[in-house]
């Protein structure tokens, strides 16, 4: 676990060194600047915006795993691109070691990131388990996209391409606010999908037992499919 936990630091470290990759740091403060300041003022002024605070909710939870999603596939992307990944791939770590320590960090800054963002929203009284679940939950959006993206890509050229595609990919599901209700399930194909049914339950004061537990059993399946195909090429 030492090993784990310092591999996970020294990667996180990274971040810090990289002007580029820093400056995506700040994403979650305009995030928060929007939740709290802004959207509340455009909702007092256009009444009309009401009916749409849970989808301005749920856009802001999904965003929040976006910072690390670009970070940690940029800086596996670099690893591969210098044949860095080579010196991993001989380091006295199990593949699932390896992967926990690259994502120890992040998964846990996300899941604090949107803990926080519930509690300062000033739309719904959440309850603090619900808050919990789905923050845990959608950390996983992480992961699933950083190992998706880099089981597939060569390069950071490629890499900005699929990031662009991954990126709206999920917030396809997005839609199925706008489809009556006997059919927005279809977007169940997608894993965010059962992210943004869980917060719009909990804004409805509804269980989200059910869509939470369908979320952690997609992720985890995904997550386990994309990890094998990412160990298989990244350290080759």
């Amino acid at each position: 676990m030492y090993k784990v936990a310092k591999l996970a630091l020294t990667d996180f470290k990274i971040i810090f060194r990289d002007s580029s990759l820093k400056s995506f740091l700040f994403l979650p403060v305009i995030l928060f600047v929007l939740i709290i300041w802004v959207v509340p003022n455009l909702v007092e002024k256009y009444d009309f915006l009401l009916p749409y605070l849970p989808l301005f909710l749920v856009v802001a939870v999904i965003e929040n795993t976006q910072m690390f999603c670009f970070i940690s596939s940029m800086v596996l992307i670099d690893e591969k691109e210098t044949d860095v990944a080579k010196i991993y791939g001989v380091v006295p770590l199990s593949n699932v070691q390896f992967i926990v320590s690259r994502f120890l960090l992040p998964y846990f800054f996300t899941v604090g990131l949107n803990i926080v963002l519930f509690l300062v929203q000033p739309f719904y009284a959440l309850d603090i388990g619900t808050v919990l679940i789905i923050s845990f939950l959608a950390a996983l959006v992480v992961p699933a996209y950083v190992l998706g993206i880099n089981a597939i890509v060569e390069n950071r050229l490629q890499g900005m391409v699929y990031i662009k595609a991954f990126n709206m990919l999920v917030l396809v599901p997005v839609a199925a606010f706008f489809v009556p209700d006997n059919i927005k399930h279809l977007f169940g194909i997608f894993p965010t999908h059962w992210i943004f049914q869980s917060v719009v339950a909990a804004t409805q004061g509804l269980s989200i037992a059910w869509f939470s537990t369908i979320g952690f059993l997609f992720f985890t399946a995904l997550i386990w499919g994309v990890s094998k195909l990412f160990i298989r090429v990244h350290f080759v």
